[in-house]
């Protein structure tokens, strides 16, 4: 494969996009980013949505949507919903952002996630989409010597769930981000990119201590597609922000 398209997730941009969501498309097209991962739709129509970002020049491959894990009972109908909207956006992926992970996780706790996870990639397929699941540090807890993320990956299957892989948190959990893109080749078609200072608060690209650029050059060979710059802390405004790791992207030649 080539090299994946560079985009942002929106969670980056949360308190622009609560003010303008559409104002906020057409400034990260600016920017020089080709595509965009959804956390909320702030009351947008999706017929709209999906209009306006298209006007943009930006692509929507997928959309974070939480799972209802508090009842559980109205998870399945809660996804349908989900579901729905994301059909009528045109999105490839459907991804769960958050697992609930126990201080001290147990084999009961996998086939407790497995199960509800290997659910929810059936009706995303059924409605002819690909559900995924994205890390955070706390996913790679140990249960029986080995990463709660990795025991869910082994038992639901490929087909059913791929894995978009958060690169900076695989790092702060105390592991190789370049060693899980080789080992999940092929299932790792969305990754997030983002830097860490020491401490867990992130930064811009290329000024914490993962490791970007040598990332970089992993996902093509991992058959990645698109790589979301993510950033939750901000030393001025998430829009600067933004645009500095654009900038930084554009710096290292990764992008034109």
């Amino acid at each position: 494969m080539g090299k994946p398209i560079v985009g942002i997730q929106m969670y980056s941009l949360r308190d622009e996009a609560e003010r303008d969501l559409f104002g906020t498309l057409e400034k990260v097209a600016e920017m020089g980013y080709k595509a965009v991962e959804l956390i909320g739709y702030f009351n947008a129509k999706a017929e709209k949505l999906k209009e306006r970002a298209e006007q943009a020049g930006l692509r929507i491959p997928s959309t974070f949507i939480s799972l209802n894990f508090k009842v559980i009972g109205k998870l399945q109908n809660d996804f349908a919903k989900e579901l729905d909207y994301a059909g009528v956006l045109g999105v490839k992926y459907i991804v769960t952002p958050w697992i609930p992970v126990q201080e001290q996780p147990t084999m009961d706790d996998v086939k407790f996630l497995a199960n509800v996870l290997t659910k929810c990639g059936q009706q995303a397929k059924d409605a002819g989409i690909q559900f995924g699941i994205h890390n955070h540090d706390t996913d790679f807890k140990l249960v029986d010597g080995k990463p709660l993320f990795d025991h869910l990956l082994e038992r639901v299957p490929q087909e059913l769930m791929m894995a978009e892989l958060d690169l900076g948190w695989i790092y702060m959990a105390g592991y190789r981000p370049a060693d899980y893109l080789r080992k999940y080749r092929g299932r790792v078609p969305l990754v997030h990119l983002r830097d860490f200072v020491k401490g867990r608060k992130d930064t811009e690209l290329g000024k914490g201590v993962v490791g970007c650029e040598e990332l970089l050059g992993e996902l093509a060979p991992a058959e990645v597609e698109c790589v979301f710059v993510e950033q939750e802390h901000f030393l001025e405004s998430s829009l600067l922000s933004a645009k500095a790791n654009m900038e930084y992207l554009r710096k290292i030649g990764y992008v034109n």
